[in-house]
């Protein structure tokens, strides 16, 4: 269980609902990232990849030992969004647009950040996980002088385009997306700061 940070975003009480802390990751919570992730990832997926094909994507890239190395990695930030202790969502900023031509073309704004990863347990959907989680990487992206915040999702994904759109996001262009051996259609989406 990772502990509590000083200085962390303590839960807010608005009204009958409390918002999440929110505050970033530390090594300690590699494998409870791990656990969310594997969770909530599949749900982001169109019915179209294959379970196997999943958690072969969450084994290559969502295990323990990769969020060790994303922590480490300078370019990236991860927030945790925890109730009761427990992390309920998550979100990852990575510095860049990488290399990806679709990307480069779809994200015009320099310096940007990439909202690589924002997942929160189904259980906590519609409870403001979601928004406390946003508004931090948001903050945050600005801290870090990006113009621009970016992010891939899937074009069936209505549900979370609804949610980007909702923060300001806009849709800028398209991706293709690898889940092992699936190719998917992302939106690029693209919010000014």
């Amino acid at each position: 269980m990772c502990p509590a940070q000083p200085g962390a975003q303590r839960p807010v009480d608005q009204g009958a609902q409390t918002l999440p802390a929110v505050r970033a990751a530390t090594a300690d919570c590699v494998d409870e990232l791990a656990a969310v992730a594997a969770r909530t990832f599949p749900l982001a997926c169109p019915q179209s990849v294959s379970p196997a094909s999943i958690a072969s994507f969450i084994d290559a890239n969502l295990s323990a030992a990769r969020f060790a190395e994303y922590l480490a990695d300078p370019q990236r930030l991860i927030f945790t969004a925890r109730e009761a202790d427990r992390i309920v969502g998550y979100a990852m900023l990575v510095h860049g647009v990488g290399a990806d031509a679709d990307v480069m073309r779809a994200v015009d704004i320099r310096p940007a950040v990439e909202l690589s990863k924002m997942y929160v347990l189904p259980q906590r959907h519609g409870h403001g996980v979601s928004a406390a989680l946003m508004n931090t990487a948001l903050a945050a992206a600005a801290d870090r002088g990006a113009a621009c915040v970016w992010l891939g999702v899937n074009q069936k994904n209505q549900r979370a385009q609804r949610f980007y759109t909702k923060h300001g996001f806009i849709i800028k262009g398209t991706r293709t997306f690898r889940v092992d051996e699936c190719l998917e259609d992302d939106y690029v989406m693209v919010r000014v700061i």
